[in-house]
């Protein structure tokens, strides 16, 4: 139905009600040339107004029938903003139909009660009482009457030509613009009624534009006609003081009660089956639960019977409110907000410039869309700023309350996913990668994921480090697209989106199929990301013979209960990605990861998925593509829960983040060298100690190893004078390590790990395990692998020693993060 909106300037409905009474009213106190004046405006409003009761009608969706308003509301600025408007526009509804019937029944009183021109002429006695003074002041004004009435003439005509505010004879109010116009407007809110109606219609997309035209025009015609007549016949004291002026002076008086009968009791009516019909439909999308659920039943020729009663109920409570103009002002207001949440939609559809908008309507832009909204709001206020205020907040209270409890329909779809759609294509676009600065890096992450299942707590981990980076999980599934009917990343993708709801991360998901992982995270790499919003930086798992755990399991980090926007519940992620028997898409190995993310419970002397040589080869090909690569280990020992519990902990139980940017292959210049690779640790330590669960709780330190205790307090001036160059508030800690460089060869041809002695790496363990066994999570400079092309059969056996070496580096740690930096993230100019 959205798709065939096209016009909104939407302030002036028309409902064919009591012109006698408005046009009197009008004419008294705006005079005629403002009353003109006003017509006029009705008139451009309506022509735009109508056209979006002609495009409602031509929704021949079943699902829209009914009440196409308040539908396209909703299925184009959502769930929340829909439901709460058709709370309102039933409210509206409601207060129509009481003014409809306060009006008959004001004119039942004029014509019957006493002194009205259908009683009877004997009268006995003078009771007092609200409604007899009413029938006393009618019949003086009556006779009245009969001196102000003065036929058509030019004299009264000019006299009646200019504005004269007065007060309302009925409730002794000054009158002024906005009262007036609150008044009169209510008369003129009609237009949605055959829409409200259109299920009922065999040809709504033909009915309602033509009844509608006829309506307005009609309409138009007859308050215009009515004003001028008005105006150049009765003087200005009979308007401001005989509302039913009009039947006084009609040849026949009974004629005129006979109008207002008719026009008022179809009007009530048209609103009582419309606000039964909105109620029934808001009551359908289940937005508000329970409550509204005996509103489904008793339906009867299409009518909800219960619906029906309950809005007959409400009508009867407006209608002890009494004084007619104040419910007149109150279903304006109400009916002016409606139609300001109709323009909104068309003009948020306008500028999604959604291909399946396109208004029929040839005059519609956004430039009409905007005015109406404007327009509707600013006369709410006019009208009465203390019922809009009201009104509002009623409306941002309701939408609060559905948008954090009310179920989200997945077919509606949402305005603000196009609106963000649009906005960020524009923006990114704007993102240039030439223009790229070392003073504006920010990690972005690209974590690659077999399994998630045992991998949470370093999922979540990553999440707080790319500090509002880009942050894309990755996962590689084997498998040939020649064996496959269908593409198994349809199946598996919800699943991931699923996780990520439950995780309550930011992160985007990228999977791809390859016949061999190294394949797969070169594509990956490659791939990630859109236009200058690419991975710099890619983390996977190691690669080491522990068994892997199932962190979903007791894990508070995921979920425990079902969310309301997940396409999917919590029981169906978790079941996908823990069981034993995957799916046959899934039966594959997919990707590496260590013992926090390996995607299959496998016992120690299982094989690991990944070889060592295709291991080394994804590090060397991240290498090779220019970023920067991490390897993850014991992570599935971080638990922040306990770190980040509200009990304050001992001095002893510190928790602390540290920084090793130690070279282990050129020991020698461990305490010197700053290179890209350093530097670029300490930034990643430096951006978690940033994240304010991480800077509550815990300490940055950074560690500096020295061969000479000579030099210990010159290199530590160094250090904190560095330190304080970058703004990294952190404790810096110098440690001799003779007792570790001892054992490395002092003549090397190479600087290949592999050659490094194992008694080396043993002791440099021992040293993190006595200062940072402790830690929270430690930072450490990777060593590269060196490939030698020239000895390629003896590679298998250097990549499992490379990896064996890493492997005694890091035993027996907290959580460790292995890093190598190509490019520079540092600067001082900021």
């Amino acid at each position: 139905i959205a798709s065939q909106l096209g016009a909104h300037l939407t302030l002036a409905p028309v409902t064919p009600w009591r012109p006698p009474h408005f046009s009197a009213q009008a004419a008294s106190y705006f005079g005629v040339r403002l009353t003109l004046a006003r017509v006029l405006l009705w008139r451009q409003y309506e022509q735009s107004s109508n056209l979006l009761g002609s495009v409602l009608g031509d929704a021949r969706s079943a699902s829209m029938l009914g009440v196409p308003s308040r539908n396209m509301i909703s299925r184009a600025l959502g769930p929340e903003f829909g439901g709460s408007i058709g709370v309102l526009f039933f409210l509206a509804n409601i207060f129509s139909c009481a003014l409809s019937l306060a009006g008959l029944s004001e004119a039942t009183i004029n014509n019957f009660g006493p002194g009205g021109y259908m009683a009877s002429e004997t009268i006995h006695a003078l009771p007092t009482g609200h409604w007899y003074h009413f029938g006393y002041a009618f019949c003086i004004s009556t006779v009245t009457s009969s001196f102000n009435y003065t036929g058509l003439s030019s004299t009264t005509f000019g006299e009646n030509l200019f504005a004269d505010w007065g007060f309302d004879y009925t409730t002794h109010v000054p009158m002024n613009f906005p009262y007036v116009f609150g008044v009169v407007f209510s008369g003129v809110t009609g237009l949605m009624a055959g829409a409200n109606m259109s299920g009922d219609l065999k040809k709504p997309d033909i009915s309602i534009p033509r009844g509608t035209l006829q309506a307005i025009f009609g309409t138009f015609f007859l308050y215009s006609i009515t004003a001028l007549l008005l105006a150049a016949s009765c003087s200005r004291d009979l308007l401001k003081n005989d509302y039913t002026v009009v039947q006084n002076i009609n040849i026949w008086p009974p004629l005129i009660f006979i109008g207002i009968f008719a026009t008022s009791l179809a009007s009530a009516m048209s609103n009582l089956i419309g606000a039964s019909r909105i109620l029934h439909r808001v009551a359908e999308d289940k937005l508000f639960g329970a409550i509204l659920f005996p509103f489904l039943k008793l339906m009867c020729s299409s009518n909800p019977v219960n619906a029906v009663f309950f809005s007959w109920v409400l009508v009867i409570c407006v209608l002890l409110i009494g004084a007619l103009n104040a419910i007149a002002q109150i279903t304006s207001v109400f009916f002016l907000l409606c139609y300001a949440g109709v323009n909104l939609a068309c003009l948020a559809l306008d500028l999604t410039s959604a291909p399946n908008f396109r208004p029929t309507f040839y005059y519609f832009s956004w430039h009409t869309a905007s005015l109406g909204f404007i327009g509707s709001i600013g006369m709410m206020f006019i009208i009465n700023p203390g019922a809009s205020g009201v009104a509002i907040i009623s409306l941002l209270l309701i939408l609060i309350g559905l948008h954090y409890k009310a179920p989200i329909p997945a077919s509606w779809g949402s305005i603000s996913q196009a609106l963000i759609f649009h906005q960020v294509r524009k923006y990114l676009l704007m993102l240039d990668t030439r223009k790229e600065h070392v003073k504006y890096w920010r990690p972005q992450i690209l974590l690659l994921v077999a399994n998630p299942k045992s991998c949470l707590p370093l999922i979540d981990f990553v999440n707080d480090l790319k500090k509002s980076g880009l942050y894309v999980l990755g996962h590689v599934k084997l498998c040939s697209n020649d064996m496959l009917e269908a593409d198994p990343l349809q199946e598996e993708t919800p699943y991931w989106l699923g996780l990520i709801d439950y995780l309550k991360i930011k992160a985007f998901v990228d999977i791809t199929v390859s016949t061999s992982v190294r394949q797969g995270v070169q594509n990956l790499v490659r791939l990630s990301g859109l236009g200058a919003m690419k991975p710099n930086t890619v983390i996977f798992g190691f690669r080491d013979q522990t068994p892997s755990l199932n962190t979903f399991r007791d894990n508070k980090l995921f979920s425990k209960k079902n969310l309301k926007f997940a396409k999917l519940d919590r029981a169906e992620v978790v079941e996908y990605f823990t069981a034993r028997d995957l799916p046959a898409s899934s039966s594959q190995p997919s990707l590496f990861l260590d013992s926090d993310s390996l995607d299959v419970q496998r016992s120690m002397d299982a094989e690991p998925k990944v070889s060592a040589v295709e291991y080394v080869h994804i590090i060397a090909d991240v290498l090779r593509m220019n970023k920067n690569i991490c390897l993850a280990r014991h992570f599935h020992k971080l638990d922040k829960e306990t770190l980040f519990g509200k009990s304050s902990l001992s001095p002893d139980q510190e928790r602390f983040i540290d920084v090793w940017p130690v070279d282990l292959i050129r020991p020698q210049n461990a305490s010197t060298s700053w290179d890209n690779s350093s530097l670029f640790l300490l930034q990643l330590a430096c951006i978690l100690s940033m994240v304010d669960a991480w800077k509550a709780k815990t300490t940055l330190r950074v560690f500096l190893c020295v061969t000479s205790l000579q030099d210990m307090q010159r290199k530590e001036l160094q250090l904190k004078e560095m330190l304080g160059q970058l703004r990294i508030q952190a404790k810096s800690i110098l440690l001799p390590w003779d007792h570790v460089i001892c054992h490395v060869a002092t003549h090397r041809s190479t600087d290949d790990l592999t050659k490094m002695s194992e008694t080396y790496l043993r002791s440099f363990n021992d040293l993190l395990q006595k200062n940072s066994g402790r830690s929270s999570v430690i930072f450490l400079n990777m060593p590269l692998p060196v490939i030698n092309f020239a000895d390629l059969e003896n590679f298998p056996s250097e990549c499992e020693t490379y990896l064996e070496c890493l492997e005694t580096l890091t035993n027996h740690l907290p959580p460790i993060l292995l890093v190598h930096g190509i490019s520079s993230v540092i600067s001082t100019a900021l």
